[in-house]
């Protein structure tokens, strides 16, 4: 195959790799910005074009044969070169551009994020941004992400962690479940509440830790039950303020709702512990450099963020309800 041959099937390697990554030819055309049926026909044009088949199908997914594996495999380090001088170029064009795709759990998204766009597109007009809001972890390289914020301890050694601003979980009830229940005064009163839970794997337990005589660390864990779980904070906090029981929620979530809804904070001398992480991080899949785009949504984000959340009116109202 000659130059010009090679030339032409360019841009469809390129495609091949993102189908490898991707592991979907619906995903690989968003991707890509083009319709599924086009994917579909280049893919066919690139295996007539080669004379071997580079993937196999099935009605669930989508994997690469030993040919289409090789193929990735010895073209991908040049076509990520060619994708980082190209950037590079474009960042030396002065403001920076592009599309920047950003995944973020809805609560905060909605909260926090959302209000912080248009100040991020008129200081940058050449950025364009796609968020989408969903409480699962998105396979940012598989599904074509640039960013993810995401409560985090600890991040895969294949991307990299930028953080945005320190982060907590809160304990609420609301006065009115506190008169008809009685206020914990202690973790393991809690295993006798009724408790609003963060939908998850595994049996429920939340850790607390303070610290005691002598600078001692005293750690609690106590299994939790109760009559709703959820994966969205929102609706946690809807259910706390309702008088449905106890929740644990992010401080970006307990803070912005306070003064409304009237939950208070119960157990305040207790730290939550292992539940949400300690901060909010933008992590992105690790290159050698950071397009600038990316980098102008980190920092605008973490300027944003640092700013701190309101929580001076909920520790303000912090209360002790006794039966």
């Amino acid at each position: 195959m000659g130059a010009p041959e090679i030339a032409a099937i360019l841009p469809d390697l390129y495609m091949l790799t993102v189908i490898a990554e991707t592991r979907s030819l619906t995903q690989a055309a968003r991707r890509l910005g083009v319709a599924k049926s086009s994917v579909s026909m280049r893919l066919k044009d690139l295996e007539r074009a080669l004379g071997v088949p580079l993937v196999r199908r099935t009605t669930r997914s989508i994997t690469l044969t030993a040919a289409g594996q090789q193929l990735v495999s010895e073209t991908r380090g040049s076509l990520m070169h060619i994708e980082q001088g190209v950037t590079g170029v474009q960042d030396l064009a002065g403001a920076p551009r592009g599309l920047v795709r950003v995944s973020a759990p809805v609560a905060l998204g909605r909260q926090h994020i959302a209000p912080a766009i248009p100040a991020l597109l008129k200081r940058h007009p050449d950025i364009r941004l796609e968020l989408e809001l969903s409480d699962r972890f998105v396979n940012l390289v598989q599904e074509g992400f640039d960013l993810a914020i995401r409560h985090a301890s600890r991040v895969p050694e294949s991307h990299i962690a930028t953080p945005l601003c320190e982060s907590r979980s809160v304990l609420l009830a609301s006065p009115e479940y506190l008169a008809r229940r009685g206020s914990p005064e202690h973790p393991a009163q809690l295993a006798h509440h009724d408790c609003l839970l963060y939908l998850r794997d595994g049996a429920p337990v939340w850790s607390f830790e303070r610290t005691a005589s002598r600078r001692r660390l005293e750690r609690v864990s106590v299994p939790v039950r109760g009559p709703l779980k959820a994966n969205n904070s929102e609706v946690l906090l809807e259910a706390v303020s309702g008088g449905l029981g106890i929740g644990l929620v992010p401080d970006f979530t307990a803070w912005s709702r306070a003064a409304s809804q009237g939950p208070v904070q119960v157990l305040a001398a207790w730290k939550p512990v292992g539940f949400f992480g300690e901060r909010l991080q933008a992590i992105r899949p690790w290159a050698p450099r950071t397009p600038r785009a990316v980098q102008c949504v980190i920092d605008h984000l973490r300027e944003v963020l640092q700013g701190g959340f309101n929580r001076s009116t909920l520790a303000s109202r912090e209360t002790v309800c006794r039966a």
